[in-house]
């Protein structure tokens, strides 16, 4: 198997994508079709008032298993257009079928996205050298850098250290979602390679850093972005009771933002602060009061109140 290391300077940068990344739900009309004023509106104050370096549009947390491919090759141009000179723009492509994923890879490259969120192939299982090879496909047929996304309960296989060692060899896989919850494999990657490693459980993104992540990919940064990005700056500095307070008195947030489903309370909670969310589309379902009056609380708890 040959590799291409022409971009290998991009995975030089010990943060190709910044520190603090959301995974940004995407808006939608009351009547539930996609609202790209209202992802560009929802873009900029994840940008200019969250702190946030990145974003990924089209993951999970965006709702990507009910949108069309025209729908997400319309989110990213929106919302490159709103942020993309001041913050990167990672599109989630992944499937569970590797030609459907190479031709989102190119119509989000097309579209203007910086990089490319890739996800473990979801309910076909397939083997080490199935993953091999699916994530070495897409990275082949992209001019983009590659962020892979092991997360395996959803996915149902994690990638396994050694598969991601050998990733790490291709010049565009610069970078890995790590939502294994393992960190001792974490260490065991960050030792062995140069893939900059994001923590995609935002109550794990401090541990994470000490030994070896460089940010995170999270869904309560919707909320705690500028927050969580002062306590990564802290861990930086080497200003560990800063950062150890700042993760204390976010975790109620942390958490609470998955009591159910993210994306729910993510939207759920935009809307109580007037900004762009509108519904969730089915099999998902809106936030009950008592959801709500729940996320209140954590937001109350982690100092972030939302509005009544």
């Amino acid at each position: 198997m040959t590799h291409d290391h022409v971009d290998a300077p991009a995975r030089a940068a010990s943060r190709p994508f910044g520190r603090v990344i959301t995974a940004m739900v995407t808006p939608f009309t009351a009547e539930g079709a996609l609202d790209l004023d209202g992802a560009a509106r929802l873009a900029d104050h994840l940008v200019a008032e969250q702190g946030n370096d990145a974003l990924v549009v089209n993951g999970t947390t965006g709702e990507s298993p009910t949108t069309t491919d025209a729908e997400k090759e319309h989110l990213i141009r929106a919302v490159v257009e709103a942020v993309g000179d001041r913050a990167r723009v990672v599109a989630g492509v992944g499937t569970n079928d590797t030609r459907h994923t190479i031709e989102l890879s190119a119509a989000a490259e097309k579209a203007g996205a910086h990089g490319l969120l890739v996800v473990t192939p979801y309910y076909n299982k397939p083997p080490q050298a199935g993953l091999l090879r699916h994530f070495t496909a897409v990275a082949d047929a992209t001019g983009l850098p590659v962020m892979l996304y092991d997360i395996p309960h959803r996915s149902g296989v994690p990638i396994d250290t050694e598969t991601l060692v050998r990733l790490a060899e291709h010049g565009r896989i610069v970078a890995v979602k790590d939502a294994k919850g393992d960190l001792t494999a974490t260490s065991w990657v960050t030792s062995r390679t140069e893939l900059a490693y994001y923590s995609g459980e935002d109550s794990l993104t401090l541990p994470a850093l000490s030994v070896g992540s460089v940010g995170v990919v999270g869904t309560s940064t919707h909320f705690t972005g500028a927050e969580t990005k002062q306590m990564i700056e802290a861990y930086d500095a080497g200003d560990m009771s800063t950062a150890l307070a700042l993760h204390r008195r976010l975790l109620p947030l942390f958490t609470g933002i998955f009591r159910t489903q993210g994306t729910i309370l993510v939207k759920a909670g935009l809307t109580a602060r007037g900004l762009p969310a509108g519904p969730v589309r089915s099999p998902l379902v809106d936030a009950t009061e008592d959801q709500v009056a729940q996320l209140r609380a954590d937001c109350a708890a982690a100092g972030l109140p939302l509005p009544e």
